[in-house]
């Protein structure tokens, strides 16, 4: 891929942004490939790690001078909005490694991921106001859901940048580490969710993903499949005998 590094082991596919000369600035490019890889992970369902590769960058936002020529057709294709969404519904977990700048598109990126941890020199923010238009790709709606609606109006209002310890302290990022320990660390609670039950993380996934009013009954369909898992009779028998 031009755009796209990738690498896949047994239970991940690790993605890498790879623009640096553009600041890995989201163009259509890098959209159709992104496409790509979300079609392999829903036919083949892995974990997913997905980083910004150069040294202190994530995603500098969309490709500007390509934003600059859209009208309102391409506006309401929802070209990046489609394929936040796809990345949001991947069966199973996926989480972005940040360092440096996450902006505009490239924060609304990292959003649409289930777990984001960043290095101390990382941050976000949605300039997309003082551009003249809005954060079109998700920000409006799940940046409430992560960090509260009064603080995510604030940010989308103002463009104002959020640091690293404020993105911690506010529960948008789980983790911040030192640039060098980024990548490992996020390999490590990869390897932690590895751990689980490939089926309970897809249902668990569902379960918490469910739209307002449906969590009850996607909770106890999900639970009722489960139980009658083969994979749960043995996970729990190996928990009894060890305790024996």
């Amino acid at each position: 891929m031009a755009s796209l590094l990738i690498s896949e082991s047994d239970d991940r596919l690790v993605v890498t942004l790879d623009r640096p000369e553009k600041r890995n600035a989201i163009d259509a490019e890098l959209v159709a490939e992104l496409h790509e890889v979300c079609a392999r992970l829903e036919r083949d369902p892995k974990l997913l790690l997905l980083t910004g590769g150069a040294d202190g960058l994530f995603a500098g936002g969309a490709d500007i001078a390509q934003l600059r020529d859209r009208g309102r057709l391409e506006a309401l294709a929802g070209i990046n909005q489609s394929l936040f969404a796809r990345i949001l519904k991947l069966p199973l977990p996926t989480i972005a490694a940040v360092d440096g700048p996450a902006l505009g598109g490239g924060a609304e990126l990292a959003y649409a991921c289930d777990l984001r941890i960043c290095t101390d020199r990382a941050f976000f923010g949605q300039p997309e106001a003082r551009l003249g238009i809005l954060a079109g790709a998700g920000a409006t709606y799940r940046l409430p859901r992560l960090i509260g609606e009064g603080l995510a109006k604030e940010l989308l209002f103002t463009g104002r940048r959020m640091l690293a310890d404020e993105a911690l302290s506010r529960g948008l990022v789980s983790r911040v580490v030192a640039p060098a320990d980024l990548l490992a660390t996020a390999h490590g609670i990869l390897d932690d969710i590895a751990k689980s039950s490939t089926l309970a993380l897809r249902l668990t996934k569902l379960a918490v993903d469910a739209p307002e009013g449906a969590h009850p009954h996607i909770e106890l369909a999900s639970q009722a499949v489960l139980f009658e898992d083969a994979e749960k009779y043995a996970r729990m028998t190996a928990f009894l005998e060890k305790k024996k």
